[in-house]
Formats: structure tokens, C-alpha cells, sequence
């Protein structure tokens, strides 16, 4: 009795419909042998789309998302604009005080437009709100000069992001 027994190997030369191939071809199933099993909808069994429903509950989730993270981003933003305005007066204060070592008194007609003209700083910057910075000689509370954002209105006082920032 023989113990081993051969497995018939056909291959295209000899026209047999088989190969190397045939056995993989059969285990991966009829999608990759080319077989077209559609039924009666047009669509091939097993591939079903999504439902309308199924895209409205990812669109409410996804808006819900949205929703969350702009809540949580837009005060960081007035934060950042706060940080902006402290740094860009530290700058102009420093600018101030170079020009007065260099020129024995603060600017006083011309301003921060001074510091640009005698080479102090490179340019004036503008509030985060585009408003140019303001400049007083001399200054509030007794200060020789005050350089201050009148915040996001663009008017002397109020509150919160409105308030008036200023190295007073």
C-alpha cells in the first residue's frame, strides 16, 4: 500500500483549468474567482451601504465635536491676545527707554513714531485688534510715559477683552 499520494498538479500549459493558483483562487471565495453574485437590488451580497440614519447620527456627532472644541479654543484665543498685547508694550517700553538713554528725555511729538525714525525698534506693531498703540508722556499714576491697547472696542475702559492693557 502506498503511504503517499500525489496531489495532480494541472497547469496551463497542458489546458487544465487549475494550477498553482486554483486551490487559493477556490479558498479566497467567489469575489476573487470572478464570479458576479448580484441580486435582485444591484448590489453584490454581503455590501450593504450606510443608511441615512447612520449618516445623521455621525453628522450630529461630529458637530458635537466641533462644538466642544471651539468652546474650548475660544478663550485660549483672548488669552493670546492679551499675551500679545503685554509683549508687544515690554518691547515698545524698552524701545522708550533706550531712545531716552540715547536721546537724555522720552519721545514726546512724533511718539512711538520716534523709536521706528532713530532706529530704537524695527516697526510699530498694531494691537491684536489692529488699532496702533497708544503713547502718553507723561504717563498715568505719575508715570514719565504710558504706552496702552484700548482693548477690543477700540474705546477708553470696559471690561474683559474691551479693557483697556496698558504698563500702568
Amino acid at each position: 500500500m502506498n503511504m503517499h499520494a500525489q496531489i495532480p498538479c494541472h497547469s496551463r500549459e497542458s489546458g487544465n483549468p487549475g494550477g498553482p493558483g486554483a486551490q487559493l483562487r477556490r479558498l479566497l471565495g467567489p469575489r476573487f474567482r470572478g464570479d458576479d453574485t448580484r441580486n435582485v437590488g444591484g448590489r453584490r451580497s454581503g455590501e450593504d451601504g450606510f443608511t441615512l440614519v447612520e449618516l445623521m447620527v455621525v453628522i450630529v456627532i461630529l458637530g458635537l465635536l466641533a462644538t466642544v472644541v471651539v468652546i474650548n479654543i475660544a478663550p485660549a484665543t483672548d488669552k493670546a491676545a492679551v499675551t500679545k498685547v503685554r509683549a508687544d508694550i515690554s518691547t515698545l517700553e524698552q524701545g522708550v527707554e533706550m531712545y531716552r538713554l540715547s536721546k537724555m528725555n522720552y519721545p514726546s511729538g512724533d511718539g512711538l513714531q520716534a523709536l521706528v525714525a532713530e532706529g530704537f525698534v524695527k516697526r510699530l506693531p498694531d494691537d491684536p485688534w489692529g488699532n496702533p498703540y497708544r503713547y502718553e508722556t507723561p504717563g498715568r499714576d505719575g508715570a514719565p510715559f504710558s504706552i496702552f491697547s484700548l482693548g477690543a472696542d477700540g474705546r477708553e475702559g470696559g471690561e474683559d477683552e474691551d479693557a483697556d492693557i496698558g504698563n500702568w
